[in-house]
């Protein structure tokens, strides 16, 4: 994957407002709407661009409890790992999972209509896998900062 000190304007520029329009794109950063529009294309064909998503608040569409969750299971077979990352994606609860290292195997971000909700998850997706061995759970107070945007450097063969 390569890109340049122009698609890296660009990246910049989508990953603060993904609803831009490639003339305004392009002006921004000396291109037409047209080049704009390929370099997008050839972006997301790459994968550098992995999705134009909208961040929703949990707390207006009825989910205002917010958790982040630490499972660890029992063992780490790649059978076990890949199944319960396929449970992951396939549950809307969970808005957000990642493998990690460490003391626990995932951290799961998590919205709830109320803690009794929360509670009937928990018994559902944690307590009748038997692969699971210990789930820590963090209720968020507060979230201060939300985003996917990471720094993106100019013109990077990756």
């Amino acid at each position: 994957m390569n890109y340049d000190r122009i698609d890296a304007r660009i990246l910049e520029l989508v990953q603060k407002n993904n609803r831009l329009t490639s003339e305004v794109i392009g002006e921004q950063v000396g291109l037409s709407a047209t080049a704009c529009q390929r370099r997008l294309k050839r972006l997301r064909a790459e994968g550098i661009i992995e999705a134009d998503v909208s961040i929703v608040s949990a707390k207006a569409v009825g989910r205002p409890i917010q958790m982040i969750v630490f499972v660890t299971l029992e063992r780490e077979r790649a059978d076990i790992i890949d199944r319960f990352k396929k449970e992951i994606k396939a549950t809307p609860q969970i808005a957000t999972g990642f493998y990690i290292t460490g003391e626990s195997d995932f951290l799961l971000y998590i919205t709830a209509r109320s803690m009794e909700d929360y509670e009937e998850f928990t018994r559902h997706f944690f307590y009748q896998n038997a692969h699971i061995k210990s789930v820590k759970t963090m209720v968020i107070v507060d979230r201060v900062k939300i985003g996917f945007g990471v720094p993106v450097e100019d013109g990077m063969d990756v």
